[in-house]
């Protein structure tokens, strides 16, 4: 189901608010490089430093508000940066150290028994205090399901899927020891494909996630929070939005040349 005008109209007014923060808490680079800038010219290096800086933090700046605006209009709860808790039992986190020895020696993923065998154990034993990453994006649906997204970088660092896959676990079991009886699950969000037209590839992941339940790429994630071909409708607010402000975003770098 496509986005009606007034939601079109609230996620194209998230991303400009989210362009502008960035903007007004961007301070560009100090260092003399008057090579480059004899170059090609101060404000096009201040451009440059200004989209380098924005690719490091496109996540928490523009895909986690955008995000949480669009699940905000499907779901009756939305929130980014969400805290999950920060107590979880002892033979949870056994369980956990369990299931990930398993998937280093036998790299056979499967969420849906690995939720199951965390939820037995989600109040056994004493309950250690756990400091763990925020939820880049809380979502739960109407019928109480909560699910929960770390939103990573189009090509995330392979070697660390080992660390992400324990944070998708903990997720759970600090979500469970609070609402034991709770349907939820865990995913890593990519908000696009870099190898398009070309599937992502996903056999990079295999063997530490569960691909059909815990990866949600470009139009499955955004079709995830906003329904049928909301990932077109997405783009399609951001090009709107960069013609927009494109005068905007000119003067703003005029002024470092």
């Amino acid at each position: 189901m496509s986005l009606i005008e007034t939601q079109i109209e609230t996620i194209e007014n998230k991303i400009k608010e989210s362009l502008r923060n960035k903007f007004l808490r961007y301070k560009p680079e100090t260092n003399n490089m008057p090579f480059h800038y004899r170059l090609l010219g101060k404000d096009r290096m201040a451009l440059f430093s200004f989209i380098h800086s924005l690719n490091t933090t496109f996540g928490t700046s523009i895909f986690e508000p955008v995000a949480e605006t669009l699940a905000s209009l499907n779901f009756p709860e939305a929130q980014k940066q969400f805290i999950v808790g920060d107590l979880i039992s002892e033979q949870a986190q056994n369980e956990i150290q369990h299931i990930m020895n398993e998937l280093t020696i036998n790299g056979n993923p499967n969420k849906t028994e690995e939720i199951k065998r965390i939820r037995k154990v989600c109040t056994q034993g004493k309950a250690n205090k756990l400091k763990t990453v925020k939820v880049d994006l809380f979502v739960k649906d109407e019928d109480g399901t909560a699910h929960l997204f770390d939103i990573k970088t189009a090509k995330p660092n392979i070697s660390n899927f080992k660390d992400f896959k324990r944070t998708l676990l903990e997720w759970v079991a600090i979500y469970l020891f609070r609402h034991p009886e709770a349907n939820v699950n865990s995913y890593i969000a990519i908000p696009y494909n870099p190898y398009e037209p070309k599937p992502y590839e996903r056999w990079t992941l295999k063997g530490m996630l569960d691909l059909d339940m815990e990866l949600k790429v470009a139009e499955e994630f955004w079709d995830f929070l906003g329904g049928k071909d909301a990932y077109l409708e997405i783009l399609n607010c951001f090009e709107r939005v960069g013609i927009e402000l494109s005068p905007e975003i000119d003067k703003y770098f005029s002024k470092f040349k």
